[in-house]
């Protein structure tokens, strides 16, 4: 685990405390667990903000994982994202928070923005396309 990685999952902690909840607000290791707890109140889940994050251009974090925080959201940068990179993350993220608050029909609809719209989750378990 390099330093540098831990020292930007501190740095994504810290900006994002009080945006997104923080379960466990200590210093963490490699990777920083957050929840979608303060959206539930507009009804966004996890699974809507890591879609909208695609929106914004980034790949989304794992999900529901780890299972002892509910609509876990974790969040692990490596130790090669610039400052920049990290800052416009945080920055959308914050949006995306404003958005559940404020327009939460755009995260219940993401991603809008990409190749493919969000699947029928139940439909494509059912009937799974396996080709291309």
């Amino acid at each position: 685990m390099s330093e540098l990685a831990v020292l930007n999952a501190n740095y994504i902690k810290e900006r994002l405390k009080g945006t997104f909840h923080l379960p466990y607000d200590r210093p963490c290791m490699h990777e920083c667990v957050f929840s979608d707890k303060l959206q539930q109140a507009y009804k966004v889940t996890t699974l809507d903000i890591a879609k909208r994050l695609m929106d914004y251009g980034f790949h989304p974090p794992t999900v529901y994982f780890p299972l002892v925080v509910p609509g876990a959201i974790m969040i692990e940068p490596t130790e090669t994202e610039s400052k920049e990179n990290l800052d416009l993350f945080i920055e959308s993220m914050k949006a995306i928070a404003a958005e559940a608050r404020e327009k939460p029909e755009l995260l219940h609809q993401a991603p809008t923005r990409c190749k493919r719209r969000r699947l029928d989750e139940t439909a494509a378990a059912r009937k799974p396309c396996l080709a291309g």
